[in-house]
């Protein structure tokens, strides 16, 4: 019996996904939730640090077939408000594992032309890892091709209260009267305002919430669950929920125009 390589078979069935993908309709703004590092490691009776380094080689290849399809926005959660609460060991690793990331690749950043930002609350990290972030920062500011932001000490709420004081402030100083306070100006004032809306957000290891990512900004965007592990997340799982996206049909709270309305 002819015996194959598993590499091959995994590449073609990587390439035969890719010709079901239409490449003109991609979604502008891709946002993932990755989760599973700790089951990953758990699963090979290893610590969770080995899962967050395996997770973070899955940054990696996300990100370089991101932009190899050409996609403008890739919003990725790294670490939330909440995470400040795991044992102090693991926080450094992950802080440590981020800018060692930053230093590796900010060369592949800058040749690939990929913008990489930061959202969250900045205050609060570590110099060394403030340092590293705003070097990556300046350093692929002028980049046009895909936007890299990853959501560190990031929490939605946290963020609506950010932009609800800056708001507030104007307010009690005369600027802006209440009622010229609209969902566009509630948009300019979040740490996303230069982005657009995720069209899709990806979570992965099959959980079913939203863990306090986005709320405002998802409010239409199509979800897709994957019971994949993040560290094992590659191409086709990519492509896959690329291909789940292209097949729904976004309405945004309209009626499709062949459906009768209900009297």
């Amino acid at each position: 019996m002819r015996s194959f390589d598993i590499a091959t078979v995994e590449q073609t069935s990587n390439e035969d996904l890719l010709r079901e993908l239409d490449l003109a309709r991609l979604p502008r703004h891709v946002a993932i939730i990755m989760d599973g590092n700790g089951r990953w490691a758990a699963r090979r009776s290893r610590p969770r640090l080995v899962g967050h380094r395996a997770g973070a080689d899955a940054v990696r290849r996300t990100v370089e077939t991101a932009a190899r399809l050409g996609l403008e926005c890739l919003t990725l959660y790294a670490f939330s408000t909440e995470n400040w609460k795991r044992p102090r060991f693991e926080i450094r690793a992950l802080m440590d594992l981020l800018t060692e990331y930053l230093r590796k690749e900010l060369h592949s950043l800058r040749e690939n032309n990929i913008q990489f930002r930061m959202i969250g609350r900045s205050e609060e990290l570590n110099i060394s890892v403030l340092e590293q972030i705003r070097k990556a920062e300046l350093s692929t500011f002028q980049n046009t091709g895909l936007r890299l932001n990853i959501a560190l000490n990031y929490g939605s709420r946290a963020e609506i209260v950010d932009a609800v004081r800056k708001l507030a402030r104007e307010v009690a100083a005369g600027r802006l009267r209440p009622d010229e306070v609209d969902e566009e100006l509630i948009h300019r004032n979040l740490y996303t305002r230069a982005l657009p809306d995720p069209d899709l957000l990806i979570r992965t290891s099959g959980e079913m919430r939203i863990s306090n990512f986005l709320l405002w900004q998802i409010a239409y965007a199509e979800l897709h669950v994957t019971e994949t592990l993040w560290p094992d997340f590659a191409e086709r799982d990519l492509f896959s929920a690329l291909i789940d996206y292209q097949k729904r049909e976004r309405r945004y709270g309209r009626v499709h125009h062949l459906e009768e309305v209900p009297a």
